[in-house]
């Protein structure tokens, strides 16, 4: 009767175990699987950080030539008024030289 206890113990004790092993080899895996996904998170989401910044970049830099431009277009608007106003003052040269030329 004694080996039959000894024999259901040791089936018990080996069962136990291997339930035991097999939470434990659960929980790793588990813990593994977590570790994982939160590195490909961080990956990702450097990744698109550092998409962010150079797109904030590119932006900045878009502004600044924006600035340059608008400047730029200022001064052809003031050398083209000064052009404007000198063909104007041409003109009426001209105009006077003609009429002094019919005068004659």
């Amino acid at each position: 009767m004694i080996e039959g206890w000894a024999m259901v113990s040791i089936t018990v004790i080996i069962s136990a175990c291997s339930l035991l092993i097999a939470a434990v080899m659960a929980v790793v895996n588990i813990r593994s699987t977590t570790k994982k996904a939160d590195t490909e998170e961080t990956t990702k989401t450097t990744t698109l950080i550092v998409k962010l910044e150079n797109i904030s970049d590119g932006v900045n830099e878009i502004k600044t030539d924006m600035k340059n431009f608008r400047s730029d277009l200022q001064n052809v608007r003031e050398r083209l008024t000064i052009v404007e106003q000198s063909t104007k003052s041409a003109h009426k040269r001209l105009d006077q030289w003609e009429s002094e030329q019919h005068e004659k």
